[in-house]
This record gives structure tokens, C-alpha cells and sequence, in this order.
């Protein structure tokens, strides 16, 4: 008998177009931030990129944060060069980092593939004791996976991408990396989406967080939004498995909404 309380369902909030919808989760996220701090001193927040999680890093930029109190994480990274303008970390650097006095401790990326040369596994497990290490010395942790699992941070929120056939992170329908149940990183090797080697967060590590919430704009989602939203299998579309704890929203535009009932 499963005693665990379940977790409450999605929040779907419409927006007229992408740039409301990341206003509006800029806005949410700072409120949280502030909320998270007054109660445990800190925030941890677990940033995304792509077009409307780089639009929303840049709109933080605008925000009034004590950036000294954040905890900056990555959901996935691609596994290139550290140089490599593919890698999310630099992304969020120009959007963001390097405009907001957040210290650099404070910010744990990813190991880049020229650290460790090429060896995917050994970086996974390397990002997986940095979550490990902050969750123990914040006292913010929750193990996952079976019993005596790896810890990872209890994250206030985990921002979310998606792509139009449902991947998160980098997650993709139909791979050992989203059927992942102990691990809380891992590496991949054959990504459908280029670059094919990459580093991510499985879904135990995602739910996880307190709030997950998806950043999701176009027609081209609307099918993965209607899946996601309903409670599809996770196989099929990882968007499904991604839930925070206490709540989980999905912020979509028009389009992105036309295939919900």
C-alpha cells in the first residue's frame, strides 16, 4: 500500500503570447524567490534554456533579487566544448549571469566534455555529487530512486522547455535516459536532437522540486501541452512525468493551448 500523499495536479495559466506568459512567470519566480528566502535564508532555482527560458533569464536581469541568497542550477546541458555556444550555462551567462551579482560559487554548472575528455558517465556523476553535496550542506535534500538513493536539492523551482514531441531536458520519448528512476543525472549519448551527447536531470531528480513549471509557446507544443497536461505516459511523452511537489503550472500561450479541452 502506497501511503505517499499524491501530488496535487497541473495549473494551466493562458497567456495572449510568449512574451506575457514569460512576464508573468518572471514575476511569479521572483515572488517565490523572495518567499523561499524570508523562510530558509535561500533559494535554489533550476534554470532553462531555449527561446522563452532565455527570454526569461533576461527578464530577471530587470528584477530587484538578492542574487547573493540563489542557488543556480541547470536541468540539462549539452555535453561539447566548455567554450561551445551550444552549452546552456553560456546561454544563461549572457541572458542573465553575468549582469547579476550572484556569486560564482553559487552557480552549479554543468562539467563540460573537455573536463573529463569526453568521459559522459564520470561528468554525470560528478554533477550528481555537486546536487548531492548542496542538498546535504543546506539541509534542502530529498533522496530519490530506491531506498537510500542519491540526494538531490529540493528545488523551489524547476523551469521547463519542451519540444514538440513532449522532451524535457533532455529527456526524449523512448529512451533509457527518461525511463531513469535511480539515478538523479545522467548522460546521453544518442540524442534525436543535436548535439547527440548530452548531460540531464531524470525525472526523479525534477520532481523533486517544490514547483516545476513549463515555459511553453507555439502551435507546434500544442499536442505535447494536451498529453503533458492530461497525464499521458511518461514513455511516450516525458512531459508527463514532470511534477513538482506542491505544484506544478504550466504557463502557455494561445496556441500552445488550442488542443486542451
Amino acid at each position: 500500500m502506497n501511503d505517499s500523499p499524491a501530488r496535487p495536479g497541473p495549473e494551466v495559466r493562458e497567456f495572449d503570447d510568449a512574451a506575457a506568459l514569460v512576464a508573468a512567470a518572471a514575476d511569479d519566480l521572483v515572488a517565490v524567490i523572495e518567499q523561499a528566502q524570508a523562510e530558509r535564508g535561500f533559494a535554489s532555482i533550476v534554470l532553462t534554456g531555449g527561446t522563452n527560458g532565455n527570454a526569461l533569464s533576461a527578464a530577471l536581469r530587470e528584477k530587484v533579487i538578492d542574487w547573493s541568497r540563489v542557488d543556480v542550477f541547470f536541468g540539462d546541458e549539452r555535453f561539447v566544448a566548455g567554450d561551445d555556444a551550444d552549452r546552456n550555462a553560456l546561454q544563461a551567462q549572457n541572458a542573465l549571469l553575468d549582469h547579476v551579482p550572484v556569486p560564482s560559487e553559487r552557480v552549479y554548472t554543468f562539467p563540460a566534455a573537455d573536463e573529463f575528455s569526453g568521459d559522459g558517465d564520470l561528468a554525470a556523476r560528478v554533477y550528481a555529487k555537486r546536487l548531492a553535496d548542496n542538498a546535504t550542506e543546506r539541509g534542502n535534500g530529498v533522496a530519490v530512486g530506491s531506498a537510500g538513493g542519491a540526494l538531490v536539492p529540493r528545488f523551489d523551482v524547476h523551469l521547463l522547455g519542451m519540444g514538440g514531441e513532449g522532451h524535457i531536458n533532455s529527456l526524449f520519448p523512448h529512451t533509457d535516459a527518461a525511463r531513469e528512476q535511480d539515478a538523479t543525472v545522467v548522460s546521453v549519448r544518442d540524442s534525436p536532437k543535436p548535439p547527440p551527447r548530452r548531460l540531464t536531470l531524470t525525472l526523479p531528480a525534477v520532481g523533486a522540486a517544490r514547483r516545476v513549471w513549463f515555459l511553453v509557446s507555439g502551435a507546434d507544443k500544442a499536442e505535447a501541452v494536451a498529453e503533458g497536461v492530461g497525464g499521458a505516459s511518461p514513455e511516450d511523452w516525458p512531459c508527463a512525468g514532470a511534477h513538482g511537489s506542491e505544484h506544478t503550472v504550466w504557463y502557455v500561450d494561445g496556441a500552445a493551448a488550442s488542443r486542451l479541452g
